[in-house]
């Protein structure tokens, strides 16, 4: 049995943004969510992870989002699980719950 996915809440994320806190957000959304609403640059799509892995950071915390944080988990379990991630983060609730808490006006893709 595989053990609990790490995760993290958007406060304790916003908290290391305001630390200053080394770390990158990784959107593992759909192009068509992406166009309408983004944390970061960095982008690759779920089905690519494992085919792109390269371009994910292994030297400092890497948050995996998605909307609601059932992709990131997936994602986050399979890198770690499989090919030995240690720096993976699910975002708890995706970029749902984060523009919920800290950009409440924005649209959700």
């Amino acid at each position: 049995m595989k053990g609990p996915v790490s995760s993290v809440t958007p406060q304790t994320v916003h908290q290391w943004q305001l630390e200053g806190r080394t770390f990158t957000f990784l959107d593992i959304r759909e192009i068509n969510e992406v166009t309408v609403s983004r944390l970061t640059d960095v982008h690759i799509p779920m089905a690519f992870c494992l085919s792109r892995m390269a371009e994910i950071p292994r030297n400092h915390p890497v948050v995996v989002y998605c909307r609601s944080g059932s992709r990131s988990a997936a994602t986050v379990s399979a890198l770690s699980t499989k090919h030995g991630f240690t720096n993976l983060h699910s975002l708890v609730g995706g970029i749902t719950a984060w523009m919920a808490e800290y950009s409440p006006e924005t649209e959700v893709g």
